[in-house]
């Protein structure tokens, strides 16, 4: 109830990047044991983080939006090209809601340039196809749920969904830093440790 009361004093647009932000902060601080007072965290986690959320989220929504667009447009046309088109398109839209399953989770653990969760979340998405895979499977089943029973979306089927995403993040991050720090320690030169910085 909390995200979608932020989302829409955004303006919807330039709401749910600090909400989403917010909400994930949140998340991992439970995760790790701490029981802040909730709505009065989430007021100064979504203010503390209007301006990074925006940065994050309002590219994310222009992507998001562009693969809607084209693919409505191309799955629409009966040619074959054009079905061609429509299925590379749902494949680059998967990759992309992958991608941002991972960034918030992301930008709630790790200190990193602004640019740099734009470009680590698809590669971390990429690189572990598996946790993506389940990041995709959660997030479908959550949205074929809100779609039965819609009385599940303001209490439990947005909550639930960034508990649950921001939850295996955790865990995914948390094995992939332990798999880069063995990789350190045998000297196995990785070139680019991927996500340093863990907050």
């Amino acid at each position: 109830m909390l995200w979608l009361a932020f989302t829409l004093l955004g303006g919807v647009v330039f709401g749910v990047g600090p909400a989403t932000a917010a909400a994930h902060v949140l998340v991992r601080r439970r995760i790790r044991g701490d029981g802040a007072k909730l709505v009065r965290s989430f007021v100064r986690e979504y203010f503390g983080h209007f301006a990074k959320g925006n940065a994050l989220g309002v590219p994310v929504l222009l992507v998001l939006a562009v693969l809607a667009l084209n693919w409505n447009y191309f799955s629409a046309a009966p040619d074959l090209g054009s079905q061609f088109a429509a299925i590379g398109i749902l494949l680059a839209a998967l990759i992309a809601v992958g991608a941002a399953c991972h960034l918030f989770p992301m930008y709630a653990r790790y200190e990193l340039p602004l640019p740099k969760y734009l470009v680590m979340s698809p590669r971390f998405a990429l690189r572990h196809l598996a946790g993506t895979a389940v990041l995709l499977l959660v997030t479908a089943a959550a949205i074929f749920a809100c779609g039965v029973v819609p009385g599940l979306i303001p209490f439990f089927g947005i909550g639930a969904w960034l508990y649950l995403t921001g939850w295996l993040c955790d865990r995914f991050f948390t094995a992939n830093d332990e798999e880069m720090a063995g990789k350190l320690a045998e000297g196995a030169g990785v070139a680019d440790t991927l996500l340093p910085g863990s907050q």
